[in-house]
């Protein structure tokens, strides 16, 4: 798994650098359409959108800024997905990320979003496999360790080995799901990393999770919450 994830990015960058060059595709098929050789319709089929890349001298259709404002009233979880470390690394990866979510339950499958100049990320996809990390409400320390770039953020961190993959799982989260690699996809400045799950658990006194809202890290409390 760990060489498809490796071959798949390479040529995805190169997928990617031909896009920018303005070639207009129809229904993901990469032919041009400025010739006429789309594909044809299915019968009562709805039509496919016209899809291209945003050229360097265009502007984008949303403002960055008023993306992310927006985009920041969606609250949800922390993770921090973690790998073993290969051979000649001296220690483990792992980023925070937010952008988790379970995806299928036949077969199981989760997804996770990763940015494309992440220097974590390639060495997740040269193990092939990974633990995502459920944070509990009382580790905002760790996930701030881990959402910083260049620094060794296993320091002093405990951790053990999750059964099957042996991907670190961190002291302490609410919950972890132990996975490999089964497709990596494209997603404009981020891959979207899907995984087949292993084993997975979950703290035995249901501890509360962290949460990410507007830039801030909190907790949750339930509306029925107990007096």
């Amino acid at each position: 798994m760990a060489a498809t994830a490796v071959r798949y990015l390479r040529a995805a960058g190169a997928q990617s650098a031909h896009a920018t060059e303005g070639t207009v595709t129809t229904g993901g098929t990469g032919r041009d359409a400025r010739h006429g050789t789309g594909p044809v319709a299915e019968p009562g089929a709805l039509p496919r959108p016209d899809l291209r890349a945003v050229r360097e001298d265009e502007r984008a259709p949303v403002d960055p800024a008023h993306f992310r404002r927006v985009l920041g009233g969606f609250a949800s979880g922390v993770t921090v997905v973690t790998a073993s470390a290969a051979e000649a690394e001296a220690s483990p990866a792992g980023f925070a990320c937010q952008s988790f979510a379970s995806l299928s339950l036949e077969p199981p499958l989760v997804s996770f979003m990763v940015g494309r100049t992440s220097t974590s990320w390639p060495r997740i996809a040269r193990a092939g496999v990974f633990c995502v990390n459920v944070l509990a409400a009382d580790q905002g320390e760790l996930c701030r360790a881990f959402a910083v770039s260049g620094a060794d953020k296993f320091a002093g961190v405990s951790y053990r080995p999750t059964p099957v993959t042996g991907s670190p799982l961190l002291e302490g989260v609410a919950a972890w799901i132990d996975c490999e690699i089964h497709a990596v996809h494209t997603g404009g400045d981020h891959l979207i990393v899907v995984g087949r799950v292993r084993a997975l658990g979950a703290a035995e006194d249901d501890r509360a999770p962290l949460v990410f809202h507007r830039g801030r890290l909190g907790t949750f409390t339930p509306m029925d919450a107990e007096d």
